[in-house]
């Protein structure tokens, strides 16, 4: 698996908030409306979102997630980094699409390196290039 710290570093992450670098993100979670989130992120999830309020920390919490990220360029305000930091949640933010962030974790943290997704796309592109 992988670090939060490692996750940060490679996919170039900008943190607001680093508590625990060293937590093991073991999953995934792409999600903005919170009360999904809640019933479906897992501990140990990289959750991927565009919602930036106050509530998305504990959501974070309550889920026991390893870190948020806010895609698209979202940036915190104040009073979301400064709940981050009372409540120990990893914070970060990244200009790039939530879609792609979604592939480049699930590619980081999949067995073999996501080499199984990586074999079904490539079966979708040659079906769709077929007469069908």
């Amino acid at each position: 698996m992988i670090s939060v710290n490692e996750l940060a570093a490679r996919l170039a992450l900008k943190p607001f908030n680093l508590d625990d670098g060293d937590r093991e993100v073991t999953g995934g979670y792409a999600g903005d409306l919170l009360s999904w989130v809640m019933g479906r992120a897992t501990s140990g999830d990289a959750w991927v979102t565009i919602m930036s309020n106050i509530n998305v920390i504990a959501v974070a919490q309550l889920t026991d997630v390893a870190c948020v990220i806010l895609a698209e360029g979202v940036e915190p305000g104040d009073d979301l980094v400064s709940a981050a930091k009372t409540r120990g949640v990893n914070l970060f933010s990244s200009e790039e699409a939530a879609f792609d962030l979604c592939g480049k974790i699930y590619a980081l943290i999949a067995p073999n390196g996501g080499a199984e997704a990586a074999e079904a796309a490539e079966e979708a592109a040659a079906y769709a290039d077929s007469d069908r």
